[in-house]
């Protein structure tokens, strides 16, 4: 039986050119960036290249791009460095009730240290209300962070608004863009966003890579300490290969961004229409026109998500009741807690599907047909 992959929200395969790139730099490229030596000279000039690459990709310098070991340091950093480097101007921080719990337990850790914390809610779509973020700004909010598409739901926040909204404000404007990167076109200048973190393992790169987008002028306290590498903000001698492959990842995702986008959102809306066909009764949580290309949550009435999983599974599909991070949690997605409340069936019987490149229009039907058979027999 051949598996239908549809959980790449969670993680992506790695593209083959990625894969053949790395393999060669890790043969090729053993040298430390640091060294003055030939061999280091030689490894830097390709962490330069990357790094540039990095850049362009949201149209950013490349001396603004941190590498960080993926999508949670880079959320960290952004947070507790702005926290400790800032703390003589305010504790207050603003962001949203569906963040990745990367964001949320550094929030969270903030508040027992001292800092005051305003988690914002969304509306049934996921959505927050700008009013509501307008609202809570005080003199002494010195970050506001609001992921720019949800993991879950895909649905996407208003972030431009945000970024305008924050101009005159002297708060950071940090966003979660992991799952949106390389999925949605993104410039950072266009959004007024001054943090943003991305992590390659979500765009058919290596896992443990990743990277920090810090707008220039803005300080940041450095959570690791050690050598001077990335320009003194990340100590730690720097994964040359796992970089090169990143930012092969992200060329590739950039030559076929349009392309992409609108082969997803095919899927998707093939998916849901093959599932109306089947006759399976379902909603879909949040909003298909308004929400990351590659994703969609449904839920099914009388279903119970950890038995259709398994089933799921059995027939052959990889799928995911929500955040990698939080699989086998005896607990509710914190996300759709926050869209629909608690207690409701939606907490039970929700499931996310997300669709990659190595899917097919095939799969997307037989996912729904295998789908309609455990539900409607």
């Amino acid at each position: 039986m051949t598996r239908i992959y549809l959980d790449h929200a969670a993680t992506t395969p790695m593209a083959k050119e990625v894969i053949q790139l790395y393999t060669e730099e890790m043969n090729a490229e053993f040298g430390n960036a640091s060294s003055i030596h030939q061999t280091g000279r030689r490894a830097r000039k390709k962490l330069d290249n990357a790094r540039n690459i990095l850049a362009a990709s949201i149209a950013a310098h490349e001396t603004e791009i941190t590498i960080t070991s993926g999508g949670t340091e880079a959320d960290n950093y952004a947070i507790f460095g702005t926290a400790y480097a800032r703390v003589n101007d305010g504790r207050h921080i603003i962001t949203t009730q569906i963040e990745h719990h990367a964001v949320l337990h550094a929030c969270e850790q903030l508040e027992r240290e001292g800092f005051d914390v305003t988690y914002l809610p969304v509306n049934q779509n996921g959505v927050i209300d700008i009013n509501d973020l307008k609202n809570s700004l005080r003199e002494d909010t010195i970050l506001v962070s609001v992921m720019y598409g949800n993991n879950e739901v895909g649905s996407i926040q208003p972030i431009r608004e945000i970024g305008a909204l924050l101009k005159d404000h002297p708060a950071y404007f940090h966003t979660d863009a992991v799952q949106a990167y390389g999925s949605i076109s993104l410039d950072v200048n266009e959004l007024q966003v001054d943090l943003l973190s991305v992590s390659s393992h979500k765009i058919n790169g290596p896992k443990g890579i990743g990277f920090l987008y810090q707008r220039k002028g803005l300080l940041l306290k450095p959570l690791f300490y050690g050598g001077q590498q990335e320009r003194k903000k990340r100590a730690g001698t720097e994964n040359v290969p796992a970089i090169v492959a990143f930012a092969k990842a992200v060329e590739i995702k950039q030559q076929n961004m349009e392309q992409s986008i609108g082969y997803f959102q095919q899927l998707k809306q093939l998916f849901l229409e093959r599932l109306k066909e089947q006759g399976v009764p379902f909603k879909v949580n949040g909003q298909v026109e308004v929400s990351l290309p590659h994703v969609v949550n449904i839920s099914i009435p009388k279903t119970d998500i950890e038995t259709f999983l398994v089933q799921l599974d059995l027939a052959g599909i990889d799928a995911s009741s929500g955040s990698a991070c939080t699989a086998g949690s005896i607990d509710p997605s914190h996300v759709l807690v926050a869209m629909f409340g608690e207690n409701t069936p939606e907490l039970r019987n929700s499931i996310r599907f997300s669709f990659g490149i190595s899917n097919t229009e095939q799969q997307a039907i037989e996912a729904a047909q295998k789908i309609s058979k455990i539900i409607l027999k």
